[in-house]
């Protein structure tokens, strides 16, 4: 019994950091074969660039805009976390939501986050501009101001490296392929390494 709980601290000690990934089809890897998604390649990434025993936990649902996102929120960090990573509003994009909905969407999601003690990446998406410049602008400039004021990590495009580059694109011209998500995983890795380094 002794021993037993002598054992405990480095069992606990064991446990993998859980880094929550909330987010849509890109996140949940939409149209793709298992192991060629977001989180299982991210998931491979950290295992060759990190010592850290990390899990990275899909919370990706596909369709899901920010108001969906917020909604579940509790559900999505059901299974714990250390730190979470939010990409969302693509979909936003699609339907043409007022970006002042969303960015109160993300604000309360973001928010909760913090105020549970996580640190969080916020990953962005681009307007285009046939909404017109007020919509792209305003758009646009929500997360980097949300980052800012909830003082957490901030990059500034998911598809940033894949966007323009049509052979990185599945056939239905919105996911990325495999090759598409190496792209966007070996370029937000180092960010996903620096929120780690958040986890106090």
């Amino acid at each position: 019994m002794v021993l037993a709980l002598w054992l405990l601290p480095a069992i606990a000690a064991a446990a993998p950091l859980k880094l929550v990934a909330i987010g849509d089809s890109l996140t949940a890897g939409y149209g793709l074969a298992e192991g060629e998604g977001f989180v299982p390649q991210l998931d491979a990434w950290l295992a060759e660039n990190d010592s850290r025993d990390v899990e990275v936990v899909n919370m990706g649902v596909s369709g899901d805009t920010t108001a969906g996102g917020l909604a579940r929120l509790d559900w999505a960090l059901g299974g714990g976390a250390d730190a979470v990573l939010v990409e969302l509003g693509g979909n936003d994009l699609l339907r043409g939501i007022d970006p002042a909905v969303s960015r109160d969407n993300l604000d309360k999601l973001v928010g909760g986050l913090v105020a549970r003690g996580l640190p969080v990446l916020i990953s962005g998406m681009r307007a285009p501009g046939n909404y017109g410049p007020e919509y792209q602008e305003s758009f646009n400039a929500m997360y980097p101001e949300l980052a800012a004021a909830h003082d957490a990590l901030y990059d500034p495009y998911f598809l940033e490296g894949v966007a323009e580059d049509r052979t990185l694109w599945q056939a239905d011209g919105i996911h990325p392929n495999a090759d598409g998500v190496a792209v966007i995983v070996n370029r937000i890795g180092p960010q996903i390494v620096e929120l780690l380094d958040r986890i106090e």
